[in-house]
């Protein structure tokens, strides 16, 4: 594990995942941070120094506030989970952590998405969902506003999809046979 990229490392703590996902709309202070996680104002600096150490983070802001000085931080765009092998195990399960954690948060009666699949499609298929996935959780960042911001409501969204290999060949490349017990994507009517 060693070998494994030191940003991978910084992510596959669920805190640090929450951090990042805050910061990226708005710029965020250890004590703010240590309020929005219901944290130690401590264990949010060891993890916010973490993630500036990776590069994940950069300082935007420093302030004065009651007789200090505020150092705020903002999520470096771009993601290097997308295509990253080594230590995607490690991710993986802060992903998981995350996931039941905001799945518990879930507003009653509230409209999502819920899928989970294991496919055999053609590559080109696989190129063109892969893009369009891509796209919609960049379309998602980007529409991001400040935490809390008026007119807003909170959404969490977590996302694997990448090809597997065969289990006694480690190959990836597709096989003729189809699928059994295929699950499709289901969406929540409408709250």
């Amino acid at each position: 594990m060693t070998g494994t990229d030191p940003r991978l490392r910084a992510m596959a703590h669920p805190l640090r995942l929450r951090m990042l996902s805050l910061m990226w709309s708005a710029p965020f202070s250890a004590a703010e941070l240590a309020r929005e996680l219901g944290i130690s104002h401590a264990l949010a600096s060891q993890h916010l120094r973490r993630l500036d150490q990776t590069g994940m983070v950069e300082l935007v802001e420093v302030r004065v506030r009651r007789g200090g000085r505020e150092r705020r931080y903002r999520t470096v765009p771009g993601t290097p989970l997308s295509d990253q092998r080594e230590g995607s195990g490690l991710v993986a399960e802060s992903l998981a952590h995350n996931l039941r954690e905001r799945a518990g948060r879930r507003a009653p009666g509230a409209a999502g998405v819920s899928t989970d699949a294991e496919l055999w499609v053609a590559p080109e298929v696989w190129d063109g969902v892969r893009e369009r996935l891509a796209a919609l959780m960049a379309e998602l960042h980007e529409a991001a506003q400040p935490p809390h911001a008026p007119g807003t409501v909170r959404v969490g969204a977590t996302l694997m999809a990448f090809p597997l290999t065969e289990p006694a060949t480690g190959e990836t490349k597709p096989t003729a046979d189809p699928p059994v017990g295929k699950t499709k994507p289901t969406a929540d009517p409408p709250g």
